[in-house]
């Protein structure tokens, strides 16, 4: 029960702040000091600038040939697609409204990794589980944009009548895509940043997540909440409990054992990224419905990953 307590008040560590910079923005939206043209100017920010240099800085700046592991990451891979399509065939049979399909599909899916599951690995597995959590973070951030993106735009192209070409062109051009296009050969072959686009891109990377937050609290209203209690509900069911669970046994199962299974349990035990929420109001998708989905899966990852993490440690993993 001490070693629960433990990872427990770990978890509520890391996922607090969060919350509070969410409650903010809630708090400054209700006091008039933010308003919707904040939320806007603040998510196009995000999603045209920032998170594209967050997700440059992140593959850029990686060691790819030091911690790759091919057996890792191709099951990372298969599996997140695997329950990608699922989640989107599954949804599909009963949410009918595009915009809602797209939110639901990225906020069941698409981990916080990079903010909480970093935070975990090194807390667990010291230097060696940053290094192995951060080439997880190298594959899922290009990954995950992507899939995101498609999700997003597919459900309300289609709806639109508008052509394959035209949404995949849409896709190629999106600002996300273009970082990982430009950081993976410079994260492949080895090549420095100069100082100075460096701390540049770290200066922008660094507003990403506050910005987000407050933009998420701002937009956070207790009767939509509500409205879409239901969808909410299912897509953090789905987060927390059905993904970690499936995914975690079938890398048991594979074989992969000690701490290569508990960084991939985390990466699937994270609740809902902040930047779904920004995707999902750029691009035309329910950006209420995601915003309720990262504030139910953040709060509610407090007691499913401390659990995850105690039950890793009586198995012997960690």
């Amino acid at each position: 029960m001490d070693l629960y307590i433990e990872a427990l008040g770990f978890t509520a560590t890391i996922v607090t702040p969060i919350f509070f910079i969410v409650f903010l923005g809630y708090l400054l939206r209700r006091l008039g000091i933010i308003d919707t043209g904040f939320v806007n100017i603040s998510s196009r920010l995000v999603f045209t600038v920032t998170l594209p240099a967050l997700v440059f800085m992140s593959i850029a700046q990686m060691d790819f040939h030091a911690v790759f592991n091919p057996g890792q990451l191709s099951y990372v891979i298969i599996g997140t697609l695997i329950s990608y399509a699922l989640i989107w065939w599954l949804a599909a049979r009963w949410i009918d409204s595009p915009a809602d399909l797209g939110a639901f599909i990225q906020g069941s899916f698409r981990s916080n990794y990079g903010i909480i599951g970093l935070a975990v690995s090194f807390n667990l597995f010291g230097q060696s589980g940053l290094a192995q959590a951060s080439l997880l973070l190298a594959l899922v951030i290009p990954m995950y944009n992507v899939l995101a993106i498609i999700c997003l735009t597919f459900p309300l192209r289609s709806s639109q009548s508008i052509s394959l070409w035209s949404t995949l062109a849409e896709v190629a051009k999106n600002p996300l895509i273009l970082a990982v296009v430009l950081a993976l050969p410079i994260s492949y072959f080895g090549i420095k940043l100069p100082d100075v686009v460096a701390t540049t891109g770290r200066y922008f990377a660094n507003l990403t997540l506050p910005l987000a937050l407050l933009a998420i609290g701002g937009t956070l209203n207790m009767k939509s909440l509500r409205d879409s209690s239901r969808q909410a509900f299912w897509a953090t069911s789905t987060k927390l409990i059905f993904l970690p669970l499936v995914l975690t046994f079938g890398a048991w199962l594979v074989g992969f054992r000690g701490q290569d299974l508990t960084v991939m349990m985390i990466l699937f035990a994270c609740p809902t990224a902040a930047a779904s929420f920004v995707m999902a109001k750029t691009m035309g998708a329910n950006a209420q419905l995601t915003a309720n989905i990262i504030l139910t899966t953040t709060l509610g990852s407090v007691l499913t990953l401390s659990l995850a993490i105690y039950i890793a440690s009586l198995l012997g993993w960690v």
